[in-house]
């Protein structure tokens, strides 16, 4: 479910017209949908409206701090994997109480400043990890509440590279070496044990991977209680998938029904960390067309967008459904959408019917809300592109477009090579 729709051949974004959008800002731009992403949240918090719980917004997916800034104003809050997502997270007036931090590689000064700002709950993923709270918490003479991130050694049947539950990747820890450093907590006064966690991965399109796992987290939590622990906190992560192509993600209220099921006699809240499935088709890429380029069997659509500014294709060979911004003929052709990127992996669309279209029309590519401007680069030596917000009939730049100048700063010559 989305905004974005045909008005007369003309596409728009809830009342705006693409094409408006686009004479202020130039393309490559990225435009975010406030209906859809305020609809999406809605409709995942309703799901668990029945049991104690907290959504904290994946803002990995889009950590853009005026799309943060709506999931606040709903009662959400961040789970966060780094100190510039603390930051973001902070200067977006997420409370400090509806923060998770999760990741493998947290620095000292990253589990410092988390410390401080006294987060709901630091996600342990290590022993090393957990070593470094306790001296730092020692050192300030701060209680830091925490939960481990149990691995609990399911496959989510996603692409490899967003696979997370498993034993061969990097997160978490498996149950018989967590239980040893809830253990070893309790030695310590200012680890404060609440929660327990895992997060399987991401885009995972069947339920069965998500109750097996609660299950599991369900099974640790009661032995937790019989050792005397209070665990207040039982997060389950993110990943529902959604569809990008033909993909048949489930409802956020079928998936929420299955969850309650399993815990509802529990007595503890839980916590979500949706991010995809709120932000993934709330925005488009929209490109202009540069050049069409005809050689022997094959036909080249060439875009002023490209892989540093949505590298989802390029990365996992993610399908992105791809629309002409004016509908003014039915005629199609089997193309290739490319950017000037100078990597042959630099690609929007393969061998894609497409709507046969000129030099200087525009086209939107769909789904581009989740890990599209999140993961983008200056590759090329490319400025990113701008971030636009429409909500009704107006539109706001939440980002501006990065400049050259922006491109080198920071940057220096030291002197034995100044001219």
């Amino acid at each position: 479910m989305h905004y974005f729709e045909y008005k007369k051949d003309e596409l728009y974004c809830e009342d705006v017209p693409i094409r408006e959008i686009v004479k202020k800002t130039k393309t490559p731009v990225y435009i975010y949908s406030y209906k859809t992403l305020e609809r999406h949240f809605k409709v995942f918090d309703k799901a668990f409206e029945k049991i104690p719980h907290l959504i904290c917004y994946s803002c990995k997916a889009n950590s853009n701090i005026a799309i943060m800034s709506i999931f606040r104003n709903l009662g959400g809050g961040a789970d966060i994997v780094s100190g510039g997502e603390l930051y973001r997270a902070l200067k977006a007036n997420i409370p400090a109480d509806r923060i998770v931090y999760s990741g493998v590689g947290k620095t000292e000064e990253e589990l410092k400043t988390a410390i401080k700002a006294n987060i709901l709950m630091i996600n342990i993923e290590s022993e090393g990890e957990l070593d470094a709270l306790i001296q730092l918490s020692s050192r300030l003479k701060k209680e830091v509440r925490v939960s481990i991130r149990v691995n609990p050694q399911i496959d989510p049947k996603t692409h490899p590279y967003i696979t997370t539950g498993l034993k061969k990747n990097k997160f978490g820890i498996i149950w018989d070496e967590a239980l040893k450093l809830y253990r070893k907590m309790k030695n310590y006064k200012y680890i404060i044990p609440v929660g327990i966690s895992s997060h399987i991965g991401s885009q995972i399109l069947e339920l069965s991977p998500f109750l097996e796992a609660v299950k599991s987290l369900k099974n640790m939590l009661y032995q937790l209680k019989t050792m005397g622990f209070e665990i207040k906190y039982l997060d389950i992560g993110g990943g529902l998938g959604i569809t990008y192509k033909d993909e048949k993600a489930p409802h956020p209220e079928e998936y929420g029904d299955a969850i309650i099921k399993e815990i509802k006699d529990t007595g503890v809240t839980l916590i979500l960390e949706p991010g995809r499935v709120i932000v993934g088709n709330s925005g488009i890429l929209v490109t202009r067309v540069l050049y069409i380029k005809n050689v022997p069997g094959k036909t080249f659509v060439i875009v002023d967008g490209a892989m540093n500014d949505l590298i989802r294709p390029s990365l996992y060979g993610a399908y992105h459904e791809i629309l002409p911004v004016t509908k003014h003929n039915t005629k199609k052709k089997r193309v290739d959408i490319v950017g000037p990127i100078c990597e042959s992996g630099d690609f929007f669309a393969k061998d894609r019917p497409f709507f046969e279209v000129e030099r200087g029309e525009f086209i939107a590519v769909y789904g581009a809300g989740a890990y599209g401007f999140s993961m983008s680069s200056n590759y090329n030596s490319r400025p990113r592109a701008p971030e636009v917000l429409v909500k009704d009939d107006e539109f706001y730049v939440i980002r501006k477009r990065e400049t050259k100048r922006d491109l080198i700063k920071g940057e220096s010559i030291p002197d034995f090579l100044r001219l």
